[in-house]
């Protein structure tokens, strides 16, 4: 016999739920329950959705104004023309990754490209400047973006 069927049978066949007898209290319980589980459900959309707005907000900078960001491209003169092309097209990319990983599309793959760019990025600072805030910042984002690559259960997504 399950557990659920002894409490049944033990209480002349009413079904035992706990402390809900006392007025309001079995409400406060269920509406935190459902809370709960809403925020779990949706907690893997979220991250989906702010890591491909941080990326979004990256590859829109570097797209309009890449001479800002040249400095960061490791092994190239940034004033040449070389380092700007080079953050031209790491700002298309990083837009495309944006928008892949925010609509739900191949969000596996984008968020495990979106990871290797961050890992890139992290290293580059690190070997740069060593850990600084920057560096620890993207050390976040890119642990966000690694989360991402394992998960499977994603709401408001345009494929699966």
């Amino acid at each position: 016999m399950s557990k659920s069927a002894r409490t049944t049978e033990e209480h002349g066949g009413r079904i035992d739920r706990g402390n809900q007898g006392a007025p309001g209290q079995g409400r406060a319980g269920d509406i935190a329950d459902r809370v709960r589980g809403s925020a779990a459900e949706w907690a893997p959309t979220t991250a989906r959705v702010l890591l491909g707005l941080v990326l979004a907000w990256f590859g829109y900078h570097e797209l309009m104004t890449p001479q800002l960001w040249t400095g960061y491209v490791p092994g190239v003169a940034a004033t040449s023309q070389a380092a700007i092309a080079l953050v031209l097209v790491h700002g298309w990319v990083l837009l495309m990754l944006a928008v892949a990983i925010i609509a739900g599309v191949a969000l596996r793959l984008a968020a495990a490209v979106a990871a290797l760019f961050l890992l890139q990025i992290v290293i580059s600072l690190t070997i740069s400047g060593g850990l600084t805030d920057l560096t620890l910042r993207d050390v976040g984002v890119l642990g966000l973006a690694i989360c991402l690559t394992g998960g499977t259960r994603q709401r408001a997504v345009l494929t699966r």
